[in-house]
C-alpha cells in the first residue's frame, strides 16, 4: 500500500514540474501547431511613457493581436521603462525569454548584431523618405531576418524621428561648440565615437536614468528625438534645443525567436500583419508629435535653433573619421545600400 501511494506521490509531482516547466502557450512543434486549445502570453515591454507614440499605437497592436486570435493571445503591455531601465535590458530579456518581447531604439541592437550598426552612422538618411525606403526593403529586411542568429524574431521597423542635440551651455552651431562638454550618447558605440569627433566629453548611459543625470548635472547635454525630449519632460532639464537631425532614429519590434516560432502558423500570421499595421499607425502619429511636441517644447522656455545647410555640412565633415572606422565594420555594401536610399 505505501509503495503504491508512493508511485502516485512520484507520478503527480512528475507532472506538476512538467507543467511548470513548460513556457506559457507553447508548442512542441515549430511553428506549425493547431493546438487550438493553447493560450499565450505576449508580455511588451519598453522605456517611452504612455503619451508616446509608441504606446499609443502599442495600444491598437494588443487590441488587434487579441481580436483576431479569438483571445488565444494575450497581450501585457508595460510602458515608461516599467520592466526595465534601458533598451539593452529588456533586449537581453527578450532574449533569454523572460518576456516576450520589446520595442526599442535600434541603435543599441548594434551591441547585439553589427549589422545594426549601418543606422546609427551621422547623417546617412536625408529624409524620412529615405529612411522608409531603406528600412521596408531589402536591406531592412535582411537585417530583420538575420536577428535569427541572436534568439530574436525581429517583425518590422518603426521610429523614434530625427535625434537632435539638447544642452545648458548655449545654442549649437558648429562642433566647437560641444568641445569638452559632457554628452550622454545611447549605449552605442558610433554614437559615441560620433559625438567624440564632434569634440565633445561622450559616454553612453542608460535612458531610464537620463533625466536625473542631466538635473544633477551628471551630464550636460544629450541628443534625442522631439517626442521623446518631450514626453520625458527633459525641457525641465536642458535649456537649449538644436534641430540638427544628425541620425534618423528607427525602433524596432522584437520577439523572442522561440516563442515566434511556437506559435501556430495562423498566430504568426496575426502578429505579423498587426506589426505592420502598428508600424504605418506608429509612424503617423509620431509625425503629428513632432509639430505639436516642438511648439509646446517652445512654449516651455526652451530656445530652439535649427542647423543651416552649411552648418551641418561642418558636422558632416567632422564625422568622416566614424565612417572611416566603422564602414569596413558594418561593410561597404550595407553602407551603399543604405545611401542609396537617399536617390
Amino acid at each position: 500500500m505505501k509503495k503504491r501511494l508512493a508511485v502516485v506521490v512520484l507520478l503527480i509531482a512528475m507532472f506538476i514540474i512538467s507543467a511548470c516547466g513548460r513556457p506559457s502557450g507553447a508548442n512542441n512543434e515549430e511553428g506549425g501547431s493547431n493546438d487550438g486549445d493553447s493560450q499565450y502570453t505576449l508580455r511588451v515591454a519598453y522605456l517611452v511613457p504612455e503619451e508616446q507614440s509608441t504606446h499609443i499605437a502599442a495600444l491598437n497592436f494588443k487590441k488587434k493581436i487579441e481580436e483576431d486570435s479569438e483571445g488565444k493571445i494575450e497581450v501585457q503591455l508595460y510602458p515608461n521603462g516599467s520592466l526595465y531601465a534601458s533598451d539593452r535590458e529588456a533586449i537581453e530579456a527578450v532574449q533569454l525569454g523572460n518576456i516576450e518581447m520589446t520595442i526599442p531604439a535600434v541603435a543599441p541592437l548594434a551591441s547585439f548584431n553589427k549589422k545594426f550598426m549601418v543606422f546609427d552612422l551621422p547623417f546617412l538618411f536625408s529624409t524620412n523618405e529615405a529612411a522608409y525606403k531603406a528600412l521596408d526593403g531589402e536591406l531592412g529586411q535582411s537585417l530583420l531576418d538575420d536577428l535569427s542568429n541572436n534568439d530574436l524574431k525581429g517583425l518590422v521597423f518603426a521610429e523614434n524621428g530625427f535625434r537632435n542635440i539638447s544642452n545648458n551651455n548655449g545654442p549649437v552651431e558648429s562642433p566647437g561648440d560641444l568641445q569638452g562638454i559632457k554628452f550622454r550618447t545611447l549605449e552605442n558605440p558610433v554614437h559615441t565615437d560620433t559625438f567624440k569627433a564632434f569634440g565633445a566629453n561622450a559616454s553612453p548611459f542608460a535612458f531610464g536614468e537620463l533625466y536625473t543625470a542631466l538635473q544633477q548635472k551628471t551630464y550636460d547635454a544629450m541628443e534625442n528625438p522631439i517626442s521623446l525630449f518631450y514626453t520625458n519632460k527633459f525641457y525641465e532639464v536642458q535649456d537649449y534645443l538644436t534641430l540638427s537631425g544628425h541620425v534618423y532614429a528607427a525602433t524596432i519590434l522584437v520577439m523572442n525567436n522561440d516563442f515566434y516560432n511556437n506559435l501556430p502558423e495562423n498566430l504568426q500570421k496575426v502578429v505579423d500583419e498587426a506589426s505592420v499595421e502598428y508600424r504605418e499607425q506608429q509612424r503617423g502619429l509620431a509625425h503629428q508629435q513632432d509639430e505639436e511636441f516642438l511648439q509646446k517644447i517652445k512654449d516651455n522656455g526652451t530656445k530652439v535653433n535649427e542647423l543651416t545647410a552649411e552648418q551641418k555640412q561642418a558636422f558632416r565633415d567632422a564625422a568622416q573619421p566614424v565612417y572611416d572606422k566603422y564602414v569596413p565594420e558594418i561593410g561597404e555594401d550595407l553602407v551603399k545600400q543604405a545611401l542609396e536610399a537617399n536617390k
